[in-house]
């Protein structure tokens, strides 16, 4: 057997190799050559290192010679030429351009549709739309606000929720309005292996109500109550509870520009309670408002698969999903700044 020199390693390479054994998610491929290479600076001979490796005497000398020319290059994966393209980019260019241009009387293209008028595979349409992020199937909606005070109003409430006051309690206020008491009418099939949970398709609807709620900012606690009605009186009411549980200090009430907000009898009460300062979002932009997202976590986590026979049990079940969120509350981390969400929030010149 031919001799093999050891190798000589540079610190370099030597922090390069043991960390890469060190590493638990590298390749395995990696790790192999890697020891490979540590054992034969360490002078030990190619029978050796296979032995202790459990891999082939042509694979310990594979590496140790192309390492030996190439040095840490020489332990990469060689680039393979792979399976030639079906298509050249004037094909691929002729589907991404009549991607974009819907075939009338329809509104978007389907992998096949437009595979038959291209002359190609479903599969082929597939690769390039994923290789140009297109997905016809896809539509988003947006909207434009046009309230004339849209940027004043965008940084008084960023400005809230990235630097609050400190000594006053910022809230983030409004209502979820005609939550139903449904009740399916058949029986509910419950989840078990090899079957979702089924509910059946038709219901009986027995009243709505109206949740009332305040996020705390700083805490992520949430404080509700339920009414019947959806009026300036129970704005009202819901105020004077929150005067009530939180008697000291100034309080900034972030809320949406819902008429029960600014009724005349609402007005006078805050010009005798001046402790309270209200901010409105911008009209059409009340996903501002942080209270929002917890509403939706609300909706899919308590409402949307319930069942209640009645307005009480709705009613019951919210207060429940409120005290049991009170014990593991978390606050919102607000992170775009003003100049962010007015980049996108302004209309965009055609």
């Amino acid at each position: 057997m031919k001799y093999a020199p050891p190798i000589e390693l540079t610190d370099e390479e030597r922090s390069t190799l043991e960390q890469t054994v060190r590493t638990r998610t590298a390749p395995q491929r990696d790790l192999l050559r890697a020891r490979i290479i540590l054992a034969a600076a360490e002078g030990k001979m190619n029978r050796e290192i296979a032995a202790a490796l459990g891999c082939s005497l042509p694979t310990v000398g594979l590496w140790r010679t192309r390492f030996a020319k190439h040095r840490l290059e020489g332990l990469k994966e060689a680039p393979r030429s792979g399976r030639p393209r079906t298509y050249g980019p004037d094909k691929v260019s002729a589907i991404v351009a009549q991607t974009l241009t819907p075939p009338e009387p329809r509104t978007h293209w389907s992998t096949r549709r437009l595979a038959q008028a291209q002359g190609v595979s479903h599969m082929t349409v597939h690769r390039i739309w994923r290789r140009y992020q297109l997905q016809p199937h896809r539509v988003e909606t947006f909207k434009y606000s046009r309230d004339p005070e849209l940027e004043a109003k965008v940084v008084d409430i960023v400005g809230l929720y990235l630097h609050p006051p400190g000594n006053a309690l910022v809230l983030c206020v409004d209502e979820k309005s005609q939550i139903q008491a449904i009740n399916r009418t058949q029986p509910l099939l419950p989840l078990r292996p090899g079957q979702v949970e089924r509910r059946s398709h038709d219901y009986e609807r027995h009243g709505t109500v109206t949740l009332f709620a305040a996020l705390n900012l700083a805490t992520g606690e949430v404080e509700g109550e339920c009414y019947r009605r959806h009026r300036h009186q129970e704005f009202l009411r819901f105020l004077r509870r929150l005067d009530k549980t939180h008697p000291d200090g100034e309080m900034h009430l972030i809320l949406d520009n819902y008429a029960t907000h600014k009724h005349p009898t609402v007005k006078r009460w805050l010009q005798r309670h001046p402790r309270f300062t209200l901010h409105f979002t911008p009209t059409g932009a009340s996903w501002l408002n942080l209270v929002e997202i917890w509403f939706g976590i609300l909706q899919s986590q308590a409402l949307r698969r319930g069942n209640f026979y009645d307005v009480d049990m709705l009613v019951a079940t919210i207060r429940r999903f409120i005290e049991a969120w009170k014990e593991d509350a978390k606050p919102f981390v607000w992170v775009k700044t003003p100049d962010q969400i007015l980049a996108k929030a302004r209309p965009r010149e055609r």
